[in-house]
């Protein structure tokens, strides 16, 4: 099959289970998963999952790595209880699977989280992260809503829109060498265009050998050949989120 019948493959594989630190909680018509740090803050980032949904322990692992470096971190449900992709899932039903949890059609309940964060965690300078769906989700989220401070999008490109280079604030693009759903041509026309069109800083950084979604795994599923380029990847994403999120005015 093609990269284009397939476009978020990667092998999951066994996972190791995972008890998050966090809580589950109702923010209006959304489910969410949310850890806060040990001290008082008033900087929050939203975690935006990829096809494997917001109850996938990779991503709840992420969630708390975030809150550990000092934000409030919330993964909300954006699949809004609908089913999501699975491991026995046919990748020929993938496109009709995919119709309505649109990438792109996520600024409704992106507004909702703000606004919690805002009124219930007193939070003032708020950044996005995204995996795979979730990184075309704040691909999105960065050229239409100014209220993140910066964005990292791991994995993930809005490829569809003409005007995908515009970003408003301060965004960082991480790819894996060995992406089959994301070329290497595909990331130069990305650095190209951003060169051209974008006014704001941003970044994009290739990590060597590494296959969709290697920026989720947990230490227990990681292979050591790949352990360096992960906890690079993961050390590259904090830092560049205390530029913008805990240094920012």
């Amino acid at each position: 099959m093609t990269s284009d019948a397939e476009p978020f493959l990667y092998d999951i594989g066994k996972r190791a289970d995972y008890v998050g630190l966090g809580h589950e909680e109702q923010v209006e018509h959304i489910k969410a998963y949310v850890c806060k740090p040990s001290s008082v803050t008033d900087k929050a980032v939203i975690v935006i999952h990829d096809i494997y949904g917001w109850q996938f322990p990779d991503i709840r692992y992420i969630t708390d790595l975030v809150a550990a470096e000092g934000y409030v971190a919330v993964c909300p449900d954006f699949f809004l209880g609908k089913k999501p992709w699975t491991s026995a899932d046919h990748w020929a039903k993938f496109g009709d699977w995919l119709k309505d949890r649109d990438p792109a059609k996520v600024d409704r309940e992106a507004d909702v989280v703000l606004k919690y964060l805002k009124e219930q965690c007193s939070a003032k300078k708020i950044g996005v992260v995204g995996f795979s769906w979730g990184g075309m989700a704040v691909h999105h989220l960065m050229l239409k809503n100014p209220e993140f401070k910066t964005g990292v999008s791991l994995y993930g490109i809005i490829r569809d829109s003409d005007d995908r280079y515009d970003l408003l604030n301060p965004t960082f693009f991480i790819f894996g060498g060995k992406d089959h759903t994301i070329s290497y041509d595909q990331i130069i026309l990305l650095e190209k265009k951003l060169k051209q069109y974008c006014q704001v800083e941003y970044r994009i950084k290739v990590y060597p050998g590494q296959v969709h979604g290697f920026a989720e795994l947990k230490p227990e599923d990681m292979k050591p050949r790949d352990k360096p380029y992960i906890e690079e990847a993961r050390k590259d994403m904090m830092n560049w989120l205390k530029t913008y999120v805990q240094s920012s005015l």
